[in-house]
């Protein structure tokens, strides 16, 4: 381990003081790319260390007796905040929140490369990606409820105000349309908390403390807080019908807030889920199954099926995140082992695969005008680069064997196949329909008879900031694709530990 230095503390440092550095530039907006690019990546290092030093199985560890290791979390602090209050400082890492973590910081610095020629108010632009950052990695790590909730609320207002102020027409609607959906959201989750610390009756707000408590409270009791976090969490990730805020901030966001939103604010829901929800709540879980199941099941077709009616490339990626994220759900709805550790890969590999197309889209966008497919065509004798990656990034999306997407959707399928049988052909028959509506839409705009809808003269393939960060992303689908046991050897006994108040799952 790293000694005594407190690497998970330090990495959500490193994005906050690049923010007030970034804000306080004054007239040198210039800098504030490079600003951000350098904390972006020096905080992306040390995730790297942190995943390096990762002990895949620590109970393979005699005794279990290794440097910051507590109760299945490494690089564990926990420093006394309002002791007055039971609210503590407490952080910690495990196999469910590292490939997450490590997500994050990829993310964020590969979006500030993409938004390299980002000349409107750099400063704040750039700032608030920090701030996100910031908000993210803290749910990601945070193993106290007050502080859970704290970096959870961050999150909201740096999107809040990058799509509000350097969104599309319908910016404002969008905007605001976003932040009651998710504060409504967060308040729900915000009840449910409160009543596991009132029913606790510990005087902390520790999630291991409550937990241990909480596996105990009356089948009543964690059906009502249960219901209450599945909502919360639901909205963030989202699942039918709480999902009609999603296309709307997608559409409109800038192509970096887009990449952020998708790649990382959805996996909050479905991490909170996981982290918080089912393994607190084992009696309120298994009695919302069905419906959870049922939720995951209809958002995983009614996302397919709306993608197959857009014309917009974007709002066609935002709608098929609402079905992708529906396998994670339907994942944990197994509330087993297998189904769990699917789900969890699912928002790794979503992460990584929706960076490629929501970037692509903002290539398009930016080069061609419009995202709209009917005025576009045979894009590739003009952008070939632009082509492959976004046929990459379909493919991917669309679960082929060998890249990342497959190996968490066949798992999937899987555990619900051993849970259930026959509800298996639903979601293979959702699949079918994503490969249909990314297909058409990849003939219909980078292949076939070139446009004459717009003016296609002055196009050019991607440039160096927008093709880096795309190919990083391609090649990291690639390598998972191939070895994903790289990530489930490290979620798998997280998960086991999570799920022992169902036997082990």
């Amino acid at each position: 381990m790293m000694g005594d230095i407190p690497v998970l503390s330090l990495i959500i440092l490193l994005p906050v003081i690049g923010a007030l550095i970034t804000f306080m530039l004054g007239r040198r907006e210039s800098l504030a790319k490079w600003v951000a690019l350098a904390f972006s990546a020096a905080a992306f290092v040390l995730s790297l260390v942190v995943a390096y030093e990762f002990v895949v199985d620590p109970y393979a560890v005699p005794g279990t007796e290794i440097e910051g290791y507590s109760n299945g979390y490494q690089f564990y602090e926990s420093h006394v905040w309002i002791e007055s209050l039971g609210i503590n400082y407490i952080v910690g890492i495990d196999g469910i929140s590292l490939p997450l973590f490590v997500l994050t910081t990829l993310l964020c610095m590969l979006s500030v490369i993409f938004s390299w020629d980002t000349d409107r108010r750099p400063k704040e632009y750039f700032g608030l990606m920090l701030v996100l950052e910031v908000g993210v990695l803290g749910v990601f790590v945070a193993l106290d409820y007050f502080m859970f909730y704290v970096f959870w609320e961050i999150v909201l207002i740096p999107m809040y105000f990058m799509i509000g102020v350097w969104g599309g027409p319908n910016k404002d609607y969008a905007a605001i349309k976003f932040f009651i959906y998710t504060h409504i959201a967060s308040l729900a989750m915000l009840l449910a908390i409160m009543a596991m610390y009132f029913e606790a009756g510990l005087g902390s707000f520790s999630m291991e403390a409550i937990a241990g408590e909480s596996v105990g409270f009356s089948r009543g009791v964690q059906f009502a807080i249960f219901a209450a976090m599945l909502f919360g969490f639901g909205v963030k990730l989202p699942m039918v019908p709480f999902h009609t805020w999603l296309p709307d901030a997608h559409v409109e966001a800038p192509t970096a807030g887009s990449v952020l939103l998708a790649g990382l604010l959805l996996k909050m829901g479905g991490y909170g889920l996981i982290r918080v929800a089912i393994p607190s709540l084992p009696s309120g879980a298994q009695d919302m199954v069905i419906a959870m199941a049922v939720i995951a099941v209809v958002s995983i077709v009614y996302g397919a099926i709306l993608c197959l009616a857009q014309n917009d490339l974007k709002k066609m990626v935002a709608y098929s995140s609402i079905s992708h994220m529906g396998f994670v759900l339907l994942g944990y709805a197994t509330l087993g082992e297998l189904g769990v550790v699917a789900g969890v890969f699912q928002m790794f590999a979503h992460g990584l695969v929706t960076a490629v197309l929501f970037m692509m889209c903002g290539v398009v966008q930016h080069k061609c005008g419009t995202r709209l497919i009917p005025l576009l065509g045979g894009l590739a004798k003009k952008m070939p680069i632009a082509a492959a990656l976004m046929t990459i990034g379909f493919l991917a999306s669309l679960g082929l064997p060998g890249l990342v997407s497959f190996a968490a959707e066949f798992m999937v399928f899987a555990a619900v196949f051993f849970k259930w049988e026959l509800w298996i052909f639903v979601p293979i028959a959702a699949v079918a329909v994503t490969a249909a509506y990314y297909l058409w839409a990849l003939q219909r705009s980078m292949f076939g008879p070139m446009t004459d809808k717009i003016d296609t003269s002055h196009l050019k393939d991607v440039n160096w900031y927008e093709g880096i960060p795309v190919a990083v992303l391609v090649v990291l689908i690639a390598v998972f694709g191939v070895f994903p046991s790289l990530v489930f050897s490290r979620i798998g006994p997280a998960v086991e530990i999570a799920l022992r108040a169902f036997g082990g799952g």
